[in-house]
């Protein structure tokens, strides 16, 4: 079953059990995904009401891209897992001639660049999501819907952070060290664009309802 199609409890229940996936990089996207989801979810209730007649086009748009940064989201939840396991099977390749050996290196490190790839296209994604929602927040909204775009600032935060420290737990075992330096650098400059507009969300939706 993929991780998407679990219940809410299902998908706790194996987070917490002894199951080597779904892990921390599953869960960011999921975080990601859930960002995605309050920004759409505001999107649609800012539509249909004369108060914020003057945001309506700009919400729509921002409700359809919301749903499809959320779809894309769950999609790669469930690709980082996959690629947790590709690792995990490379690890259990026989290591018992230097051919052999050098098959299951191989093998690993390959597994490993997959593992990268998935937080790396999580943290693209949780910056686009990010800038959805500050671009909303600044031109006008349902007010009524402040505390559920702020938890999506703090949602896709989470998510962003979740997803670089799997970025960088992996490239720290590659070899191919000019791809490593690449995802470094890719991740670090989306972590430096997007957390100071998570951040200033926050903010924003905090002074709104205090």
């Amino acid at each position: 079953m993929k991780l998407a199609e679990m219940t809410v409890t299902q998908f706790v229940d194996t987070v917490a059990s002894d199951a080597p996936a779904p892990g921390g990089g599953s869960v960011a996207a999921l975080a990601g995904a859930i960002g995605a989801a309050l920004t759409a979810m505001v999107g649609n209730l800012t539509q249909g009401r004369k108060k914020y007649a003057a945001y309506a086009d700009f919400a729509a748009q921002v409700e359809a891209k919301g749903n499809e940064l959320k779809a894309q989201l769950l999609d790669v939840m469930d690709r980082d897992t996959e690629a947790f396991l590709l690792v995990s099977r490379a690890f259990a390749l026989p290591k018992g001639t230097d051919e052999e050996k050098a098959a299951r290196s191989a093998a690993i490190q390959e597994g490993l660049k997959a593992c990268t790839r998935t937080p790396m296209e999580m943290m693209a994604l949780c910056a686009e999501t990010a800038k959805l929602a500050a671009d909303f927040a600044e031109k006008g909204f349902n007010d009524s819907s402040a505390s559920d775009l702020g938890v999506a600032f703090l949602s896709l935060s989470a998510a962003i952070r979740g997803a670089w420290l799997n970025v960088l737990i992996n490239v720290s075992s590659l070899k191919d060290q000019a791809f490593a330096d690449e995802c470094r650098a890719k991740g670090q400059a989306l972590l430096d664009a997007t957390l100071p507009l998570c951040d200033r969300g926050y903010e924003r939706i905090l002074g709104m309802v205090k």
